[in-house]
């Protein structure tokens, strides 16, 4: 298992992201993403300026399946979750729209990706 992200996996990332969020989430009006290591931090900022901690993913050798945990305010802190598909890992755009569905009250995000 890689340590670190690869440069154009982080690019790749990076677009994947922001593509979904301009197709799926019009209430966002940026996805910033940070690396640290083999984990990338999704966060959501509104129009309004506010930054949404949503999820980490963790890379596992591949730029298209990512381990998933959401971020829980409860606990100040990232929780290994499963995504709607009932997996612990998927896509990116997939994270992004689970937490997405949490945190910006759209619950049909959820039912989207199932088999």
């Amino acid at each position: 298992m890689a340590a670190t992200i690869p440069e154009s996996t982080k690019i790749s990332l990076q677009q994947r992201l922001l593509a979904r969020a301009r197709e799926r989430w019009p209430a966002l009006a940026e996805v910033q993403v940070r690396f640290r290591g083999r984990f990338a931090y999704i966060d959501g900022q509104l129009d309004s300026g506010e930054v949404l901690p949503l999820c980490r993913l963790r890379y596992a050798g591949s730029a298209t399946v990512w381990g998933f945990a959401v971020w829980l305010a409860s606990k100040d802190g990232y929780q290994d979750s499963f995504l709607p598909s009932g997996r612990p890992s998927g896509t990116p755009q997939e994270a992004l729209d689970c937490a997405c569905g949490l945190y910006l009250g759209d619950p049909t995000a959820w039912s989207e990706h199932r088999p």
